[in-house]
Parts: C-alpha cells; structure tokens; sequence
C-alpha cells in the first residue's frame, strides 16, 4: 500500500496539485467520485460499464488515501479498528442475513 501511497503523492506533487488537496477538497472529491460511480447503477445493474466501476474505484481509494496521508493516518489500522467495531455492533447471531442497522437488530 506504500508503494501505491508514495504514488499518488508524487503525481500529484510534480503537478503542485497538493494546494488543491486540502482535507475539505478531498473529502468532497470523495463524494463526486462516488457519484460517478453510482452512475453506473442508475438504470439497474446490468446496464454498468465494468472498466468505469474500475477508474470511479480507484479515484475514490486514491482520494481516500491521501485524505489519509494528509492526516497521518495508516490505512491499516483504522480499516481494522473500524471492523472491530462492526464485530460488536453486529454480531454474528443477531446480523446473519439482516440488512438492518444495529441500532433495529
């Protein structure tokens, strides 16, 4: 993941791109990325384009990464502390095959 982090950041410095990178930019990056990747989905989902879910994935991971390099934040343990916290709130016995929110199990 370094490897991929170290990058992204050199792209975008010999472009000085890192101005344009501030935390309230690239969490709205964030969010239009994601969009376009919903685009994909807005007649069903077998109207999608396999290579664009691709390019609209790899912009929201990118964004996300460097939102997590501004910060200092490793990609690996917020990723794994966050899925502890999902163990708890949705056990196994309680969530198994439910959609529900843990709030409503």
């Amino acid at each position: 993941m370094k490897e991929i982090i170290n990058r992204l950041i050199k792209f975008r410095d010999e472009r000085n791109w890192a101005q344009f990178h501030t935390p309230e930019n690239l969490a709205k990056s964030i969010a239009i990325e994601a969009s376009e990747l919903l685009i994909n989905y807005q007649y069903g989902d077998t109207y999608f384009s396999e290579e664009n879910v691709k390019e609209e994935i790899a912009d929201i991971v990118s964004y996300c990464l460097l939102l997590c390099e501004h910060y200092g934040f490793d990609i690996k343990s917020i990723m794994n502390e966050k899925i502890d916290k999902n163990e708890i709130k949705y056990p196994i016995g309680k969530a198994y095959g439910k959609a529900d929110k843990y709030n409503k199990l």
